[in-house]
Formats: structure tokens, sequence, C-alpha cells
């Protein structure tokens, strides 16, 4: 009576558990990304100017957080070519 019991909550357990997520920088949208003997991300930065400042003196490089939802920017427009009048 143990054993079926225990397979019947061994299978409810693993049913109910959620896969795990990947490791996400911050909800910033910019991150310092500093080189050294220990290379890091630092992403407290609201924009690239801001992180610059911080980044001056430093071995450091501002890049965009690529885990952050670029909304801002809106969808990508496609361009007309214009005829060629030779």
């Amino acid at each position: 009576m143990r054993i079926p019991a225990l397979a019947i909550l061994a299978t409810a357990a693993v049913s109910l558990a959620s896969p795990a997520t990947a490791q996400t920088y911050a909800g910033y949208p910019v991150c310092l990304h500093v080189y050294g003997p220990i290379t890091y991300y630092e992403c407290n930065y609201t924009s690239i100017a801001q992180c610059n400042i911080s980044a001056s003196g430093r071995a450091a490089q501002c890049v965009v957080n690529p885990y952050t939802a670029q909304a801002a920017m809106g969808p990508a427009r496609a361009y007309k070519r214009r005829p060629a009048y030779y």
C-alpha cells in the first residue's frame, strides 16, 4: 500500500514542478561590463550616458542589456527603395 501511495505522490510532485528559468540580469536596459581578474556585469543603468560616466577610467564597457524588453524602440521599419532614374 505504501509503494503505490509513494508513486502517486512522486508523480504529482514531478508534474507540478515548473522548469527552472535561466539567469538573467536586472531589469535595467544598460549594463556595465567590467574586465579584469574577475569579469562581471553591473546592470544598474538607465542610459548609455549614465553608464559611460561610471565606466570612465576603468577597464569597462557599456552594453545594452539583451534580456530587457525594448518596447520603446517599436517595430523595425522597412525602407522603400527609390526607383533609379538613369
